[in-house]
């Protein structure tokens, strides 16, 4: 029998995990079949068929939901709400540049791990040299250190709303993290990553019953508004920061990487990445809608307890309010918790070509569980300080995040059109104007508000204050 060429290009979401010939049925059947070799039996399972219809588009979603849903941490419902209390409606459109922008980006780092098999790190070590490895290793512990904390605070703030303690909750939830990630398999993570983002379902819902003026929404997504202010500029970063955060693009193409995507099958992998970044930012875009809607139309512009952004879900929740949205910041959090160290270890791991993987054990992935471990007990112990502002901190992390990200968008840019890596997977020249009109939206930002700052230095204002 010979055996057809493979075929060349993109495998079609059509031909995903085709079912087997009627002859391999025939040889195989569906009770497996059973061998004997040196004396022991053993027994190979049978073929069983794919998935089909529904079924068969839900098996493709993995990373890219994870990575979606995983922006929606602690610190992004902070900023959401911030901008919702702050501006009402006027940031809207943003997000929706943002969300073609964060499909792009992590499009382009998933095409880039089945097109390499490598990580981020790894590649930039490659074709940079140790020392710019050496300087993006310092960029992401120090942007996803901060982050680690603030997923940590967040939890210890949402089971306060329910009252525990944080001194119990954190280190509970540290613990439950690190089992979740050291004992189980990718599969069996990956799966529970996934059910956490259910309870971000509850903010569409609040938006809809909050009744907004749907027109000025409609306004607020079609007419871009600017405020020369500074609080303006300091949230419009934040954003940027939280909805286009690093380590979603270090764990985007770490995860295609050990899932073992080829090149050729990585056709469909993009609807589970552009499906993640729409569910991610059609979240964001609720809250702030809930938060205009509630906060800010009643004159409250101002969210410094995880109470007071608890108020956006009275109208389907009443006085269940503050337990809904610590359900909620419990659930974000505790799905950012995990994937944010991950991110790093891989990352590292990566940079200085140590073996890397969940579903290693500890005496063979010692260096990547160890950083893992370690990010959780330094996240988890300096959530433990007294008298943390928590809505503070959340968003301030997220705006560190942004001064950082246009690092990271110029390495996967030009990594991504390099063609010694990336072959028939290089960029096209649509995805090559919206990355760089990214990376020059952010920088633009970015320049702004640190020109803002430096100049406040000196005593000058370069906008208003509020």
């Amino acid at each position: 029998m010979s055996i057809p060429p493979a075929p060349q290009g993109l495998e079609a979401v059509s031909d995903l995990q085709p079912p087997p010939s009627a002859l391999q049925r025939r040889q195989f059947g569906t009770a497996g079949l059973r061998l004997t070799l040196r004396g022991r039996t053993i027994r190979l399972r049978g073929l069983r068929r794919p998935p089909t219809g529904a079924l068969r588009w839900l098996a493709i979603l993995g990373p890219g939901i994870v990575a979606g849903a995983a922006g929606n941490d602690g610190g992004a419902i902070a900023s959401y709400s911030s901008a919702g209390a702050q501006f009402g409606y006027d940031l809207l459109w943003l997000i929706v540049i943002l969300t073609v922008s964060l499909a792009v980006v992590q499009e382009m780092s998933a095409r880039l791990g089945a097109a390499t098999g490598r990580g981020l790190l790894d590649l930039i070590r490659e074709r940079f040299g140790l020392s710019w490895a050496l300087f993006a290793i310092s960029i992401v512990l120090l942007a996803n250190g901060g982050l680690i904390v603030s997923e940590f605070v967040g939890i210890g703030s949402g089971m306060e709303l329910m009252g525990v303690s944080k001194y119990i909750s954190v280190p509970l939830a540290a613990a439950l993290v690190w089992f979740l990630v050291v004992v189980g398999s990718y599969n069996r993570v990956e799966k529970i990553f996934l059910i956490m983002t259910l309870v971000f379902f509850a903010y569409p819902v609040a938006a809809v019953l909050a009744h907004p003026h749907w027109n000025e929404v409609a306004k607020g997504v079609l007419m871009p508004k600017f405020h020369l202010s500074a609080g303006y500029i300091t949230v419009f970063v934040g954003l940027i920061g939280t909805t286009l955060t690093p380590y979603q693009q270090l764990f985007q193409q770490s995860a295609v990487v050990e899932k073992g995507l080829a090149r050729r099958h990585y056709g469909p992998e993009r609807i589970d990445v552009y499906a993640g970044q729409v569910f991610s930012n059609l979240v964001a875009i609720f809250i702030i809608i809930a938060t205009a809607a509630t906060l800010h139309a009643h004159g409250k512009t101002a969210i410094n307890t995880a109470a007071d952004a608890a108020q956006a879900l009275q109208p389907i929740a009443g006085n269940a309010a503050k337990t809904i949205f610590a359900v909620g910041l419990v659930g974000a959090s505790l799905l950012s918790a995990a994937v944010l160290p991950l991110a790093t270890a891989y990352s590292i791991s990566e940079a200085f070509g140590f073996a890397k993987g969940v579903s290693l054990d500890f005496r063979r992935g010692r260096v990547f569980f160890g950083l893992f471990t370690f990010l959780l007990l330094f996240g988890a112990g300096v959530a433990l300080i007294p008298n943390v502002p928590v809505i503070t901190l959340l968003v301030g992390v997220q705006v560190f995040n942004g001064i950082l990200l246009p690092v990271f968008l110029l390495f996967i840019m030009l990594l991504i059109n390099d063609r010694r890596l990336t072959g028939n997977l290089k960029n096209t020249r649509l995805y090559n104007i919206l990355g760089w009109g990214t990376f020059a939206l952010v920088t633009i930002a970015v320049v702004v508000l640190l020109g803002a700052q430096a100049l406040g230095l000196f005593g000058l204002q370069l906008f208003g204050g509020s």
